[in-house]
Parts: C-alpha cells; sequence; structure tokens
C-alpha cells in the first residue's frame, strides 16, 4: 500500500498575484471602457479615440504598477520591523518569548505541558521563523513582494486596457458607444469567470460583481460624454 504523502494545491497560495493580478486588469478593462465610452459619446474623431485610449492605457499601467509596489513595499517594511522587534526580544527576553508562544499553542487547544514541549522543539529549531509564523502570522507565502505585485498589476492592466483599445479599431463608428460598452461588457464576464476560476470561488458572484461596478462606470462616462458633447 502506497503511503506517501498527498500535496494539495491550495488556491489561497496564489493570493500574492491573484489579487494584484485581478485588480489590474478589471481596473484597465473598466477605467479605459468607461473613459472611450464618455469620450465616443462626445463624436469625436477616430484619431482622438485612438490617443485617448493608448494614453489611459499607458498613463494606468504606470499608475498601476507604481502604486502597487509603494503599497506592496509599505506592508513589506512593516513586516520587516515586526520580524527585527521579534528579534530583538528573543535576544533580550527570551523566556517572556517562550511563555508567549507556549500561550499560543494552548490558546489552539494543547495542554500546558505539551504546547511548552511544542514551543521549546521550534524555537531550537528556528525561533524567529516560529514567533513569525504563529505569533505575527507572517509565511513565505503571505510575505510581501512588492516586484511580484507590481509586474501582475501593470501587465493584468495592459491585458484589460488592450479590449476596448481593439475595439475603436474594428468596432463600427456609427454605433461605437453601444459596440464599446457591448465587447466590455463581455470582457467583464470572461474576467470575471477567469479571476472566480484562478481563485476557486462561485462563479456567479464574483462575475456579477465585475460587470455591475464595469456598468455603472460606462454608464456615468457616457452620461458625462452625452453632455459636454451637447455642449
Amino acid at each position: 500500500m502506497n503511503h506517501s504523502i498527498h500535496d494539495e494545491v491550495h488556491l489561497s497560495n496564489r493570493n500574492h498575484w491573484l489579487r494584484a493580478a485581478v485588480l489590474g486588469a478589471n481596473d484597465g478593462l473598466i477605467s479605459t471602457a468607461s473613459l472611450l465610452v464618455g469620450v465616443a459619446a462626445a463624436n469625436p474623431s477616430s484619431q482622438t479615440l485612438l490617443l485617448t485610449g493608448m494614453a489611459a492605457l499607458t498613463a494606468g499601467a504606470l499608475s498601476m504598477a507604481a502604486g502597487e509596489y509603494i503599497s506592496v513595499s509599505s506592508q513589506a517594511d512593516t513586516e520587516k520591523a515586526d520580524l527585527e522587534k521579534e528579534l530583538y526580544e528573543l535576544t533580550h527576553n527570551a523566556e517572556r518569548e517562550m511563555l508567549e508562544l507556549t500561550k499560543i499553542y494552548e490558546a489552539r487547544g494543547l495542554d500546558h505541558a505539551l504546547a511548552h514541549q511544542v514551543a521549546i522543539a521550534l524555537t531550537e529549531h528556528d525561533a524567529l521563523e516560529a514567533h513569525a509564523r504563529d505569533e505575527i502570522g507572517l509565511t513565505d507565502l503571505s510575505q510581501a513582494k512588492p516586484i511580484h505585485a507590481s509586474i501582475a498589476s501593470g501587465l493584468s492592466f495592459i491585458a484589460g486596457a488592450i479590449l476596448p483599445i481593439l475595439g475603436i479599431l474594428i468596432l463600427p463608428a456609427q454605433s461605437l458607444v453601444w459596440s464599446l460598452a457591448s465587447i466590455t461588457l463581455l470582457g467583464l464576464i470572461l474576467l470575471g469567470i477567469v479571476s472566480a476560476r484562478l481563485g476557486g470561488a462561485p462563479i456567479i458572484p464574483a462575475t456579477t460583481r465585475v460587470v455591475v461596478w464595469g456598468v455603472l462606470a460606462m454608464l456615468a462616462t457616457s452620461l458625462i460624454g452625452h453632455l459636454f458633447g451637447v455642449a
């Protein structure tokens, strides 16, 4: 009989890049499409629309990448400060830290003797790792990764923004507003399905969230475009 350990693939392992990727693609699609729908409602030239779309893609991708890098870097700085503080405590207050770890394991259901034994064993193995994981909640999987988040966010923004820009080139000019809205709606549905699949979430709620907010954004910018176009 084969008693080998089966390593399950846990979907939460993807959280450090999935959140940034979904956010970037969603923002790229909704913001670019909404901007183009609003501008198209004012009846500009196709060249103006294309220039607007490319400017939105470039500025948005760089902004998303920079914003994600700064945000996650701040998180990483906080994690580093916590680890340095914990290392200081382990160096200067080892007994108190041992008691603290013991109480953590007691709170999880172990009796005092076993909790203390586990605390000793993990401290001897790697004291800082034990406290980082069980006291602060930091692991290699949850650790902030600014570069990964920045790249995922920027590239996914481009992936989302490229759809409405391509729509300008291939969709009929006489019905561009409705055509852009329709192709964007399809893109939002696809994004909702993909993000739900990657994260192991129910498809309908995830897709509904994306579609509702995207439609509201396009309605708002379309209204503004019509008002200024008439003016």
